[in-house]
């Protein structure tokens, strides 16, 4: 088995530095451009199914990666959307400015919120959402379902996610599990390559992009 995961492409709520969570926010133009420019580099791999977010810009970002059906290869590329897949339920504070400048996130300070970028496991779950541990113990049960099907096990795999889902679901599979975000928030559309070796799941590339890297942004993290 190989496992291709995907963080979504930009949104208008990543580039105004707001969570989005939950909230079904679609690809801007940058974002569609970003995915597209990931599949043409992907094109060439046979790629047998889907699993995605049920969230739009995670569903589109699949979409475009793989590309219609003639693009692999001939073959119909089944989507299969899995609810833990989705991003954390940042709760009463979706839609709200996390950044610096347009900070909004009642209870707290932007120093005190900064914390969920540098030590994410000693937050609080956020009100009426999830916090970390949480959003791990999800996305590692959708992961391992894939990764135990005896049938999948010569298969190829996009899964399409998100910033904090994706690392949440690999953290089982990190060196350091203690470092949840492993540096950062994945960029958009960065990808993170994975394989059955000797039984194991095990990194063949990580924080991969096909893009031009000076369209890389951190949205998130604080500088220092």
């Amino acid at each position: 088995m190989i496992l291709y995961v995907i963080r979504h492409g930009e949104t208008d709520l990543n580039r105004e530095k707001r969570l989005q969570g939950c909230l079904n926010i679609p690809l801007n133009e940058k974002g569609i451009e970003l995915a597209k420019v990931t599949g043409e580099a992907l094109k060439a791999v046979p790629f047998d199914m889907v699993y995605t977010s049920p969230l739009i810009r995670a569903r589109l970002t699949a979409e475009l990666t793989v590309g219609p059906s003639e693009k692999c290869f001939g073959r119909k590329i089944p989507f299969i959307e899995d609810p833990r897949l989705a991003e954390i339920d940042f709760g009463d504070f979706e839609g709200l400015g996390c950044g610096e400048e347009n900070f909004a996130l009642p209870g707290y300070t932007f120093k005190t919120f900064s914390r969920f970028y540098a030590d994410p496991f000693h937050i609080d779950p956020f009100p009426n959402g999830e916090g970390v541990k949480e959003v791990i113990a999800r996305t590692d049960d959708a992961l391992q379902q894939i990764v135990n099907t005896p049938a999948y096990q010569d298969k190829i795999i996009l899964v399409s996610t998100h910033g904090c889902a994706g690392r949440a679901m690999l953290n089982r599979y990190y060196e350091d599990k203690t470092d949840f975000w492993q540096g950062k928030v994945p960029y958009n559309c960065e990808v993170n390559i994975l394989r059955t070796v000797n039984g194991r799941m095990q990194f063949v590339s990580k924080n991969q992009v096909y893009y031009d890297k000076s369209l890389c942004f951190d949205f998130y993290t604080p500088e220092d």
